[in-house]
């Protein structure tokens, strides 16, 4: 009599958000088979995961693709899962109208230092001969709005849904991040990718991308099916609403970044390493 083998354990982190919760819906609930692989799921925010991606706690994450750059030892970036914010991106905000020469006078509420929209939000900083007055403070990403509509901040870098949503709060629009990326380079902003741990080696390696990439065509194939078990993670959004955040950022850029997408991360990389952001010079490495 054979004895069937346990299945290998995959911890999946991603973000509570309804384009993580879109893009692995289908395996998160069983739509796809799986073979000798079980996921299991872990949400936290985006910071969180950078960091415990530090430590390389979990076998695949979504982490900021700033943060790839202090993980090129442990991790390598899986080719599909991308969020590019293809001339839109993290937004700076504020409780008045406000130019970006104002910011140096203000505090900032950020959502992480290894965050993607910290990184561009110092590019920015530069471009304005002011990159040692950035005041910030981190505040977890969802509290960031808030924050700022309450007057504990003036302004606030935002992320995820809150970028379709700031101005209910009666917020201003100082910059939108990716747009001026854009403008800047003539590409767009990669914000955040997912990774898989080398030590699985080079064979679980392509299987995990493999299924990743089958889960990411399973919801954009059953587009309503996978939106409703997004829905679930869409604070102060409707299903129309809803549907426009995923489509920002789960899309044909999120099957595969190609060679613009691989493009765009090493120019915003290697922006970071001139600046003197990020301490060494980066080289890619992607799970093929």
């Amino acid at each position: 009599m054979t004895t069937a083998t346990a299945p290998r354990v995959i911890r999946v982190g991603h973000s509570p958000d309804p384009d993580d919760a879109f893009m692995f819906h289908a395996l998160a609930n069983d739509k796809i088979p799986t073979g000798d692989l079980k996921f299991v799921h872990e949400l936290q925010d985006i910071e969180t995961l950078n960091r415990r991606a530090l430590k390389g706690e979990l076998e695949v994450t979504a982490v900021s693709i700033h943060a790839y750059s202090y993980l090129l030892d442990r991790y390598a970036l899986l080719p599909t899962g991308c969020s590019m914010g293809d001339q839109y991106g993290p937004m700076v905000v504020a409780r008045r109208p406000m130019a970006v020469a104002d910011l140096p006078a203000v505090k900032v509420a950020v959502p992480g230092t290894l965050t993607t929209a910290f990184l561009t939000l110092k590019l920015l900083y530069e471009s304005i001969g002011a990159a040692d007055k950035l005041a910030f403070d981190v505040v977890p990403f969802d509290e960031i709005i808030p924050a700022v509509a309450s007057g504990k901040f003036d302004a606030g870098l935002i992320i995820h849904e809150g970028q379709l949503t700031f101005q209910n709060q009666g917020l201003h629009l100082v910059r939108d991040l990716g747009v001026w990326w854009q403008e800047r380079t003539g590409l767009p902003l990669p914000l955040g990718g997912n990774v898989v741990r080398k030590d699985l080696g080079a064979a679980t390696m392509r299987e995990v991308s493999r299924l990743i990439k089958e889960s990411i065509r399973y919801a954009l194939d059953h587009r309503r099916e996978a939106l409703d078990h997004a829905l679930q993670y869409a604070r102060d959004m409707d299903v129309s609403l809803a549907d426009q955040f995923v489509g920002m950022y789960v899309n044909d850029w999120t099957l595969d970044y190609g060679e613009r997408g691989r493009a765009a991360i090493r120019k915003l990389l290697g922006e970071g390493h001139r600046a003197g952001i990020i301490p060494n010079p980066v080289e890619l490495e992607f799970v093929e």
